[in-house]
């Protein structure tokens, strides 16, 4: 193991966008929904525990960017122009989009997840699999570590999105990052490590993070000694 002091850390802000409350109950996904940032005390709170001098990243639907230029507004300081990972999108749910969840339901049969419409590993028609969203998300995350190495990185992004950064942070199968709970305007906290001889570790700092200080739920890690 590397002296502590010959390593860097790349240190993940992920923030799970605004609600979004124009879908009439209906799947989403990549469909290009605004987000709700009307609530401005959750985003004072945010722009209060975010790095102010971080790398910002969004995914190209505009409910991210909503979400980020609200957190600039309430906490009063500049957000250079986001750098946009497409790679960082929601699940696409195909032919999924637009439907009530009874109707996924009646679609689905027997490709159930406990916490999620559809196992890992099933590929929605004219969508993706969760298991493709682990893999480009995990592309795209080892990718910006690499290139902003020592940053801070507020990534404003999905549920789906977060839920596959941590699935890889930690090694774990698909189905089993589907298993966490991402709420909106929640700080998920994820750092990497980078080592001399270019191994990355990762350490997941805390997850499902409230926006603001009294809110209970969200769970915390102790600091890594």
């Amino acid at each position: 193991m590397s002296a502590l002091n010959d390593v860097k850390v790349t240190k993940w802000w992920w923030v799970r966008h605004a609600p979004v409350t124009t879908h009439g109950g209906r799947l989403y996904g990549q469909t290009d929904v605004p987000a709700n940032t009307q609530d401005l005390p959750v985003f004072e709170g945010l722009a209060e525990k975010l790095p102010k001098d971080a790398l910002w990243v969004t995914s190209h639907l505009q409910r991210t960017h909503q979400t980020a230029n609200a957190i600039a507004d309430a906490g009063g300081y500049p957000v250079a122009e986001p750098l946009i990972e497409a790679d960082f999108a929601e699940q696409s749910f195909g032919d999924w989009q637009g439907l009530t969840y009874a109707e996924v339901a009646a679609e689905r049969a027997d490709r159930d997840h406990p916490f999620w419409i559809a196992s890992a590993d099933y590929a929605v028609p004219g969508g993706e699999s969760f298991s493709q969203v682990m893999d480009r998300v995990t592309r795209a995350v080892q990718r910006l570590s690499k290139c902003y190495v020592g940053r801070d990185i507020v990534s404003v992004a999905h549920g789906g999105s977060i839920r596959a950064a941590l699935g890889h942070a930690l090694g774990i199968s698909p189905a089993q990052a589907l298993s966490f709970a991402i709420d909106n305007c929640s700080i998920t906290r994820i750092d990497g490590f980078h080592h001399p001889d270019g191994v990355l570790d990762w350490y997941v700092v805390g997850v499902n993070l409230p926006p603001s200080k009294s809110a209970p739920h969200g769970v915390v890690f102790p600091p890594r000694r």
